[in-house]
């Protein structure tokens, strides 16, 4: 993801801040929705979990495909998703494709959906806690 991206999804030190300290621009929601728009589909967010939580910090293909019922062109699909959201990269080696985490990406989302240390959460007067 380019640097410009990434000032877009609000994650710059200069400026943007977070999703819970000030709303986002046009811009902003319409770049963070691509990232949240590909773990909503619960393969990719498998997908995501599988590659992210492996010893060694990648996987191969071979090794994904087999935990799914699903033809393996549907899980290149899910891939490719997740690869142009930009969470994570992949490398041919031969005849497989070796994916891992891009931890930039999850640790950027986790920074705009995470409140400031000290701030209290906010209960709108007669909702249910």
């Amino acid at each position: 993801m380019s640097n410009q991206e990434l000032e877009v999804l609000g994650q710059t030190q200069e400026c943007c801040p977070g999703l819970l300290t000030a709303p986002l621009d046009e811009e902003q929601a319409t770049e963070l929705s691509k990232v949240f728009k590909a773990l909503a589909d619960p393969v990719r967010l498998r997908l995501l979990s599988m590659i992210a939580s492996r010893a060694g910090g990648e996987v191969c293909v071979c090794d994904l495909t087999p935990a799914f019922d699903l033809s393996q062109p549907t899980i290149s699909h899910h891939l490719k998703h997740l690869r142009q959201a930009g969470l994570i990269d992949c490398e041919r080696r031969g005849t497989w494709v070796y994916y891992w985490l891009l931890p930039e990406m999850t640790d950027r989302l986790a920074g705009i959906l995470t409140r400031p240390a000290g701030q209290p959460a906010q209960t709108p007067a007669g909702a249910a806690s």
